[in-house]
C-alpha cells in the first residue's frame, strides 16, 4: 500500500516559527491520515509498518528542515499506532553542533522549573561536547546542542511546554528557509 501524505512530497513549512507543538500536530495528522495503510500493514507484516511510518516522519522532518525520528525501545509499542508521535522521539537539528547557545545552567534551572519532581544534570559531555539529562518520573529528555531525544510520553506534566521552550530558546528553531 502506498502511504498519501495530504499535501505535495516537496511542500515545506515557510514564513513561520515552529514550535514542537506544531511539529507534533503535523506529525499526528500525517500518522492519522495514513492510519488505514499503517494498520493493514502491522497485519500483515509488522516490518513494513515500520518502514512506512518511519517514512511518515523522514517527510513531517523534511518539511521543516530537520531530521524527526520515532523510536520504538519496546518493539511491542509498533502495533500501537495511537502512540505514534507521542513518545520516544528524536529531533536532530544539526548534527554538528557542540555547545548550546546559552548557558546550561538556564536549560537545567527551566526544567526543574516546569517538572518540579525531577532531576536536571550535564551529560555527554566530552570531545569538547555539552548536553543536558532531564529525568522525570515518566522518562528522560536528552538535550544536546543539535538535538533532543524524548524517552517519555511527550503529552504529559509539561514536556511539550519545555520543548516549546527549547525550540525556541536554545534551538532558535523558526524556519530559515
Amino acid at each position: 500500500m502506498q502511504l498519501d501524505y495530504g499535501c505535495d512530497f516537496g511542500e515545506t513549512i515557510e514564513a513561520m516559527t515552529i514550535t514542537f507543538s506544531t511539529l507534533l500536530q503535523d506529525l499526528r495528522s500525517n500518522i492519522d491520515y495514513n492510519r488505514q495503510v499503517l494498520e493493514s500493514s502491522l497485519r500483515t507484516n509488522p516490518g513494513i509498518a515500520y518502514q512506512k511510518v518511519n517514512e511518515i516522519t523522514r517527510f513531517v522532518g523534511s518539511r521543516y528542515h530537520l531530521n524527526l525520528q520515532i523510536h520504538f525501545p519496546d518493539h511491542r509499542r509498533l502495533s500501537v499506532i495511537d502512540s505514534y508521535g507521542t513518545e520516544n522521539l528524536g529531533i536532530v537539528f544539526d548534527k554538528h553542533r557542540k555547545r548550546f547557545p546559552i548557558e546550561r545552567e538556564t536549560i537545567k534551572q527551566k526544567a526543574l522549573e516546569i517538572f518540579a519532581a525531577s532531576k536536571a544534570d550535564d551529560a555527554y559531555m566530552y570531545e569538547d561536547k555539552e548536553g543536558v539529562r532531564i529525568t522525570i518520573a515518566e522518562g528522560r529528555l536528552e538535550i544536546l546542542p543539535g538535538s533532543i531525544h524524548l524517552w517519555c510520553n511527550v503529552e504529559k506534566d509539561g514536556v511539550k511546554e519545555f520543548v516549546d521552550w527549547l525550540f525556541e530558546n536554545v534551538y532558535n528553531f523558526s524556519n530559515p528557509h
